[in-house]
C-alpha cells in the first residue's frame, strides 16, 4: 500500500470572531475591581493595585481553549505504522480546568485510548486536545464527551475511550468541603462501548483512576 504523506496543518485555528463577544481589557479589569470591593477589599491599596491586570492575564492563560479549534490538532496523521492496529493509550494527561457553575478550578488527569483503522496521530496531539477543551469553563461530563467526540470524528478509529478523574475545588474549598473526593467520568465509543473485552483491556491499561 502506498504511504500517504502526513497532512500538514497550521496551528489550531481560532474560533470565529462572531462567536467571541468583544470585551475591552479595561472593562475586564474594572470587573475584577468590583469583585474586590464586593469581597470587602480596597482595590486602591498597594498590594491590590496590579491585581486586576494580573487576573486578566491569568484568564488569558486559563481560558486559552476558546482561542483554538481542538480538531485542528488531530488532522496531521500518519499511516506508516507497519500495520499496527492494536490499542493506543495515553495515560495520566494532567489538566486544569474551571467549573462553569462556580468558576472554581477542576484539577485532574485524563486517560485517552483509541483503536486505529489505517492512521494514527502524534501522541502530543492527544494531550493538546485535552488541553484545548479543558481550558474553558466546563462540567466534567461535557469535557469527557468533547474529547472523545473530537478524536472519533477526525481519526475515524474503530473505537475511542476517555476516562477523567478530577477534583473539583467548588466542592473541596467551599460548600460541603470534602477535600479527598474525586469524580470519575468516562465516554466509550465504537468497540470500546460494544466489546467488553476491548473496554476491559483499556481500563486495565490505565489502571485505577487517581486524581491529583
Amino acid at each position: 500500500m502506498a504511504t500517504k504523506k502526513p497532512t500538514r496543518t497550521s496551528s489550531a485555528r481560532k474560533q470565529p470572531a462572531s462567536k467571541r463577544p468583544s470585551v475591552a481589557r479595561a472593562d475586564a479589569e474594572s470587573a475584577v475591581r468590583t469583585l474586590l470591593l464586593w469581597a470587602g477589599e480596597d482595590p486602591s491599596r498597594e498590594g491590590l493595585l496590579e491585581t486586576p491586570k494580573r487576573v486578566v492575564n491569568a484568564y488569558r492563560d486559563w481560558f486559552s481553549g476558546y482561542q483554538v479549534d481542538p480538531t485542528a490538532y488531530m488532522r496531521r496523521t500518519f499511516e506508516e505504522v507497519a500495520g499496527y492496529d492494536e490499542l493506543i493509550v495515553l495515560r495520566d494527561i494532567e489538566f486544569e480546568s474551571h467549573c462553569e457553575h462556580h468558576m472554581a478550578p477542576i484539577i485532574g488527569r485524563a486517560h485517552v485510548g483509541y483503536l486505529p483503522t489505517n492512521k494514527v496521530v502524534g501522541i502530543s496531539k492527544l494531550a493538546r486536545v485535552v488541553e484545548g477543551y479543558a481550558r474553558r469553563f466546563q462540567v466534567q461530563e461535557k469535557l469527557t464527551a468533547q474529547i472523545a467526540s473530537c478524536i472519533n470524528d477526525v481519526l475515524k478509529p474503530r473505537g475511542v475511550g476517555v476516562v477523567i478523574d478530577a477534583r473539583h475545588q467548588c466542592m473541596t474549598t467551599r460548600g460541603i468541603h470534602k477535600t479527598r473526593v474525586s469524580m470519575v467520568t468516562s465516554t466509550m465509543l465504537g468497540v470500546f462501548r460494544n466489546d467488553a473485552r476491548t473496554r476491559t483491556e483499556f481500563l486495565s491499561m490505565i489502571g485505577a483512576p487517581r486524581a491529583q
